[in-house]
């Protein structure tokens, strides 16, 4: 039988990152005594009022086709959230609702790219940028950044990738998975290369609401910008709703209309009581966001002080979000092998940060995304692994 090629393009290795997380899932099925970490769903369910929201929502009958783009009233609510961030005038016209970001950045892709143009991406990436890149037949170009720089953009760098043939700049600020948030001097300093060289920007701003020490600043406030930004959000994190798939895109007008002409062969509308729901989460949004922030800065505190102290290891802390790279290359084995043993031996799961990028070969990225306990105990297996690795070291030289 012969298939499309264009699924091909979003094949490949950072598809396969995943297996180790679908192996320790059947792990856990099987009643196994393992701690996942390899993904970025919190253990706890979503706020019981946003859940009730749902349900009031089917008990009305809210089960019928939605608009396309989103119901007016949740739009304009987004809008009035990202207003009230950038200080832009925007309405719901700015404004669609899609299946969380990820469907967010392969609509954005599809719409803006086409065969021949290069998009700059700073590396370490989320896994499926690459794929919902190449998926419009552009070509991706990683912009590496350095970890001893706290994998904070390379602006040098930045400059140095645009050619000719560059459409635009994918941003994802925080950064996951790094945990890096750019500050506002590496913000001017892309938002004067993409207006210099005529350039989009694609801001993934999904972790915006996790930020910890500094406030989170938007791109799109820059002067020059509105016109040009496309900004992805969403309450999977900040509400703890991964699995609701509702995000939403912000931009100019024109970009906004052309993306609904590609979600109605894609999408057909949001179901209205995830809308319903979606809309009672940002009307009381700090109240809600604000909890869940706390919790991860809480953890994130906890899982650094038990790691960082560790022979072989390093741990930078992370700005922002809900994970933590972690720096395996002192115990001696790849970031890969040392992934699936440590699954094998302790039954913690991580995934292999190579994935991400050629940047971040060496590290593990481990989600906070169990309770304290559970977390505590995960990094307590973790360095008795490392340790056991580092003893096991010098013998291994002896016998080679």
């Amino acid at each position: 039988m012969r298939f499309s090629p264009l699924v091909e393009r979003i094949a490949g290795e950072r598809v396969d990152a995943w297996n180790i997380h679908f192996a320790a899932q059947q792990a856990a099925a099987r009643g196994e005594d393992v701690i996942i970490l390899s993904v970025g769903d919190p253990e706890f369910a979503t706020p019981a009022p946003i859940i009730e929201r749902a349900v009031a929502a089917l008990r009305d009958g809210d089960t019928h086709y939605s608009p396309v783009d989103g119901r007016a009233d949740l739009r304009a609510a987004i809008a009035r959230r990202h207003a009230a961030a950038t200080g832009l005038d925007m309405d719901a016209d700015n404004v669609i609702v899609v299946a969380g970001a990820q469907n967010g950045l392969f609509s954005a892709a599809l719409c803006l790219c086409q065969a021949g143009d290069e998009v700059l991406v700073p590396e370490p990436m989320y896994l499926t940028y690459e794929a919902s890149i190449r998926a419009s037949g552009a070509e991706l170009v990683p912009v590496p950044v350095k970890p001893a720089d706290g994998f904070h953009l390379d602006l040098a760098a930045l400059e140095a990738a645009v050619t000719p043939r560059s459409r635009a700049i994918f941003l994802a600020t925080p950064c996951n998975p790094t945990g890096a948030a750019l500050r506002p001097d590496e913000l001017a300093a892309v938002a004067a290369l993409a207006r210099r060289h005529d350039l989009w920007v694609v801001a993934d701003e999904v972790y915006a609401g996790l930020s910890f020490e500094a406030p989170h600043h938007s791109i799109a406030a820059l002067p020059g910008m509105a016109e040009r930004t496309l900004t992805l959000g969403s309450l999977s994190k900040s509400h703890a709703m991964a699995g609701w798939r509702l995000g939403w895109a912000a931009g100019p007008r024109p970009l906004i209309q052309h993306m609904g002409t590609l979600a109605l062969c894609m999408l057909y509308g949001i179901p209205g009581f995830i809308q319903q729901a979606a809309l009672l989460a940002l009307q009381d949004y700090d109240a809600f966001v604000e909890p869940v922030r706390a919790l991860y800065q809480r953890r994130r505190d906890l899982a650094h002080s038990l790691l960082s102290g560790v022979d072989g290891l390093q741990c930078p802390l992370p700005e922002a979000g809900m994970f933590l790279l972690l720096d395996v290359r002192g115990c001696g084995l790849e970031a890969g092998d040392f992934a699936w043993k440590l699954f094998e031996t302790t039954g913690v799961s991580v995934l292999d940060a190579a994935a991400f990028g050629p940047t971040a070969a060496g590290f593990i990225r481990l989600g906070l995304v169990v309770d304290d306990e559970r977390l505590a105990e995960a990094c307590r297996r973790i360095a008795r692994f490392a340790g056991q690795l580092r003893a096991a070291a010098p013998r291994q030289k002896e016998s080679a």
